[in-house]
Formats: C-alpha cells, sequence, structure tokens
C-alpha cells in the first residue's frame, strides 16, 4: 500500500500511533482525535501524519476531507463512568457519521473488540467470530462491550447503505512499546509495584504493534459488502504470568505477582485466529520477540546483558 491517502481516527492511542508510523513513509495519513494534550498531537505529527483535532461525538466533520482511499476507524469511547448516552454517542452515532462523510472510500477497518463475546463458562474457550454476542466485562470502561456491538451495527448497516467494503476487527490484547496490557504489567515491574492477576490466570492472543502494522493492508483488502467480520489476535496464547516472568528474565528485575484481584485485571480472551490466518498468513513476531522488543522500545537500555 503505497501513495494511498489513509485516514487513522484514535491516531494518538495506543496502537494507533505506531500505525501511523507504519504507514506515513509510503502514504499520505491523516490521524485525527479530540487531541486534549498537545503533546499527543506533535507526536503523531512527528510520525509523519497530518492532523485534525476531531471529537466524533459532535459530529463535526467539516474540517476533514472526504476523499480518503481507506478508513482505519480506532477511536472509541474511553470514559470510566456509567454512561451509556454518551458512549453511544461517540461509538454508535460517531462511527456512522464518519463512514457516512468518507463512503467514497476504497475501503474501510473499523476496529471492534473481544468484549462483544458472551463470556463463556470455560476462561480458555478460543472464540469464535460466530459465537454469541453479549455484554463482556471490562472493568476501567463499564459500556465498553454494548457500545463496541452498536459499532458493529452501524458499520454493518454503512457497508450496505453506501456499498462500502468493510472490515470489523475484533482486536485481542494489543500490545507494543507505546502501551497495551504488556507495557503496563512492565511499567510496574520497573517501578517495583506489585502486578495484580486474577485467578485462575487470565490468557489472551496478544498480538504486537509490528504484526499489527504489517497486517493492516491484506485486512483492508479483504473488506466486503456485507461487511467481514475477523478476530484480530496473534497466534499464540499468552499471559501475564508468562510475560511478567520472561520480563524479569530480561531485565533482572524482580517480579511481585498479586493473584485473586479483579480490580484493574481483564478476564481470559483467546481467539482461534484460524481466519484472520487465511487473510493476512501467520504472525511474524512471536510472544517472547514482542515483550523482547516492548522492553527495549519503552525503556531503552533496561535488557539486561546475556553475561550478567
Amino acid at each position: 500500500m503505497q501513495g494511498a491517502k489513509i485516514l487513522v481516527t484514535g491516531a494518538a492511542g495506543n496502537l494507533g500511533l505506531p500505525l501511523v508510523e507504519h504507514l506515513a513513509p509510503a502514504n499520505d495519513v491523516w490521524g485525527v482525535a479530540r487531541f486534549s494534550d498537545p503533546r499527543a498531537r506533535d507526536k503523531v505529527e512527528a510520525a509523519g501524519a497530518t492532523t485534525r483535532a476531531v471529537d466524533l461525538a459532535s459530529g463535526d466533520l467539516a474540517d476533514l476531507p472526504d476523499d480518503f482511499d481507506y478508513v482505519v476507524h480506532l477511536a472509541t469511547f474511553r470514559g470510566g463512568v456509567v454512561d451509556y448516552d454518551g458512549a453511544l454517542r461517540t461509538d454508535a452515532e460517531g462511527t456512522a457519521l464518519l463512514l457516512a462523510h468518507c463512503r467514497h472510500a476504497r475501503a474501510a477497518l473499523v476496529m471492534s473488540a473481544g468484549s462483544v463475546y458472551r463470556p463463556a463458562e470455560d476462561p480458555y474457550h478460543a472464540y469464535v467470530e460466530g459465537d454469541p454476542l453479549g455484554e463482556g466485562s471490562v472493568p476501567s470502561i463499564p459500556t465498553y462491550s454494548i457500545t463496541k456491538i452498536a459499532a458493529e451495527a452501524v458499520s454493518r448497516a454503512c457497508a450496505r447503505l453506501y456499498d462500502l467494503p468493510m472490515i470489523i476487527t475484533r482486536m485481542n490484547c494489543g500490545y507494543g512499546s507505546n502501551g497495551g496490557m504488556p507495557a503496563w504489567h512492565l511499567d510496574a515491574i520497573m517501578a517495583g509495584r506489585p502486578v495484580p492477576l486474577r485467578s485462575p490466570g487470565p490468557k489472551y492472543s496478544a498480538i504486537h504493534q509490528d504484526d499489527i502494522g504489517v497486517q493492516i493492508e491484506p485486512l483492508l483488502a479483504a473488506a466486503t459488502v456485507p461487511a467481514t467480520v475477523v478476530n484480530w489476535g496473534g497466534d499464540d496464547v499468552v499471559g501475564p504470568e508468562d510475560w511478567c516472568v520472561y520480563f524479569g528474565e530480561l531485565t533482572g528485575k524482580p517480579v511481585d505477582l498479586v493473584a485473586g484481584s479483579t480490580a484493574g485485571t481483564y478476564p481470559s480472551s483467546v481467539y482461534d485466529v484460524t481466519k484472520r490466518r487465511s487473510i493476512t498468513g501467520p504472525c511474524e513476531v512471536s510472544w517472547r520477540e514482542g515483550m523482547r522488543r516492548t522492553l527495549q522500545g519503552r525503556y531503552p537500555g533496561a535488557l539486561r546483558d546475556a553475561t550478567d
């Protein structure tokens, strides 16, 4: 994908900024967010993107062109309060208004999440795209699962209304040096703080930001009318007990895992990624290599010499 005009919403986020960095060298990338922190906007511009401050909930897209080749919609309501009205205005209404504005694009990717699935009795059940939907548990964003289901429904409707090829990707545990659950656990280890865990320990289909960047093009190429839905997770099943211990080995730092907590933790979310692999091929970054890259990018110089 070269020379394309690409819109990335949520461009300052954990996954948005690395994606802009991946796409911008060869494309005309526009990054939008609310940019309440000017430093976040500076980072997106430094990555090579043209920026616009846009609040999707407002519906004011007058400052945004409508001639994008591709739309990558990552922005979402992140409020930690029970405000379904505000969350739906952003995730459902905002998504519809954005897709209507960009209806002439070649394809659109709308990011959803594994929290749309109805929690299975087996905590290590590997979810497939056709599994039942229902209210999942994201403690820090209580409205998340409901509004993500609403955003999926709106996106499916827009694909058919505007004949807009669409792919809806249900992200699992995306991570890298810019953020994500493993990065936040690494921060705790580096600061000497305990890492809270659920019991039994959760597992995820974690995927590194570099694989996300590589896979964006084949996923956009797989967009269809009606919309295609695909689980977006990594090939390895791994959990905090695995990556935290590995961070300890890489840094020489003590690791204090505290089991039995629900505050600030997330339930297991393991994917069947057969459909995604049929579109993108296998991941290029194993979970250990991904954690090493996360450490090196987030804490340069913290990697312990193998001879120590």
